[in-house]
């Protein structure tokens, strides 16, 4: 079984941000031996006057795969969020099991909806409620549990979210580096063009700044440019749409 776990709206300004939190509950539960976790995705969300949030309106969430006991883990989740989660904030989670193809859609329209409209919490728990997808609020106004369930169907959906953190290279790999070595030293399941295209492994690339990778197609992906002379990795100002 796998499940999808989701977290908003646990942290304020000077704060651990969500995503430290959710990479610290998925090593909770891999170290308890509840499951194999992802690595964490961050969903942009709408940002708009009538949304509170902390910085960029971002939701946080990662996959368990083998999943043992959801009860247990969904337990393991809350004490995290009431430990951990910022005073002042909005905590959300929700957890979900990829099994229920109608559910399946219908949460991906609400995380495409989240991304450029303002929804509320009666949306988000009658939803919640048809899809079987487990959601509740840990604090403050609980408005974190629509982002959760946002984050939830933009991760269902295959192509939204940027990874969390950068890849790292082995010391000494010369550069440009080809795509074929980019596959073998890291996480990355595909390199892609901006207009998400797929590059030949045998490209090679020329690395700068911090190599970020997002989700396409349900993989790992990172995306490269080409300034009619080389190849180089997206940076932060081509990354901003995910």
């Amino acid at each position: 079984m796998t499940l999808y776990l989701c977290i908003d709206d646990t942290d304020e300004i000077g704060t651990k941000g969500t995503g430290e939190l959710a990479e610290e509950l998925a090593e909770k539960i891999h170290q308890l031996g509840l499951g194999h976790c992802s690595p964490v995705t961050r969903h942009q969300l709408f940002v708009h006057d009538d949304i509170p949030y902390t910085s960029h309106n971002s939701a946080m969430c990662f996959c368990i795969g083998e999943a043992g006991d959801p009860d247990r883990i969904r337990q393991l989740a809350v004490e995290h969020l009431l430990s951990e989660s910022a005073p002042g904030s909005d905590p959300g989670l929700c957890l979900f099991s990829d099994a229920d193809t109608e559910a399946r859609r219908a949460l991906i329209e609400f995380g495409l909806r989240a991304k450029k409209e303002v929804l509320n919490k009666d949306q988000a728990y009658e939803l919640a409620q048809q899809c079987q997808a487990r959601l509740s609020e840990h604090g403050g106004s609980g408005d974190g549990v629509i982002g959760a369930l946002a984050g939830i169907g933009l991760r269902l959906c295959g192509n939204d979210g940027r990874y969390k953190g950068q890849l790292t290279l082995p010391e000494g790999l010369a550069q440009p580096v080809s795509i074929a070595a980019l596959l073998r030293h890291t996480p990355l399941e595909q390199v892609w063009t901006l207009s998400h295209q797929p590059v030949p492994n045998h490209t090679r690339i020329e690395l700068e700044g911090k190599l970020k990778a997002v989700q396409l197609n349900h993989r790992m992906t990172l995306l490269v440019a080409f300034d009619g002379d080389r190849w180089f990795n997206a940076q932060k100002r081509h990354l901003k749409h995910y």
